[in-house]
């Protein structure tokens, strides 16, 4: 049975990577594939009968159609919306890419055909000292996914994130062009540059579809066969 894992990563926050992630899922479960999808971390969460819940995790079981149970798929919820190791370390929790990374590895021990991991804000997003999100990427020995929001400053964030996937021996299955805002200047020439410079395909350009829009609008949008090989 063909067995794909990828880890969404972005090049900030809020630039689209649950909408991306969802997407993707979306348009596997459309070909019949059993999906997963797990959110190892998140930060900003709102209280639901007295446990934190992330909308973001939330939009990735809905994606998904898992029938994993809402701590599988996000088993560090914080309230705060900040820096995921600062908002842990004011609950008194101690972040460790290493124990993420077997939650995430046990949870996918089941059957899949298409698993999605997503990640917290960008690659280096810090889980405590001394290790990153990067760490639990590469700890389940996921491909990651970058998604580029298109804004200025982008090409160097991209292509800065690219970069550090590469030296820490990552092997970067795809990139996706989502502009969480109306309008960036010259942005054709932007994806363009993106295109001649980041060393893997662009699975897909999303233009803004507005600040209400469906997952289910951007997955036409998107190339999923690059990683479905």
């Amino acid at each position: 049975m063909m067995r794909q894992t990828y880890f969404v990563t972005g090049t900030d926050t809020e630039i689209g990577k649950t909408f991306v992630a969802a997407a993707f899922l979306h348009i596997a479960r459309e070909r019949g594939l059993h999906c997963a999808a797990l959110k190892p971390v998140a930060a900003g969460c709102e209280i639901v009968d007295g446990k934190p819940v992330n909308d973001d995790a939330a939009q990735l079981i809905a994606a998904s159609g898992t029938d994993f149970d809402y701590r599988t798929v996000n088993p560090i919820a914080l309230e705060p919306a900040i820096a995921p190791h600062i908002a842990a370390a004011r609950a008194g929790i101690t972040l460790s890419a290493g124990d993420l990374s077997r939650h995430c590895r046990d949870a996918l021990a089941n059957d899949f055909e298409f698993a999605i991991v997503e990640g917290a804000g960008g690659w280096f997003v810090p889980l405590n000292a001394a290790e990153t999100l990067a760490d639990v990427c590469l700890g389940i020995g996921a491909r990651p996914i970058l998604v580029v929001g298109m804004k200025l400053g982008c090409l160097n964030h991209a292509l800065l994130t690219a970069h550090a996937i590469a030296q820490a021996g990552g092997d970067l299955a795809g990139w996706v062009a989502n502009c969480p805002t109306p309008a960036m200047p010259a942005f054709e020439e932007n994806v363009a540059t993106l295109g001649e410079r980041l060393p893997a395909p662009c699975l897909g350009i999303v233009p803004y579809l507005g600040d209400d829009a469906s997952y289910r609008q951007a997955a036409p949008l998107l190339d999923i066969e690059p990683l479905l090989r």
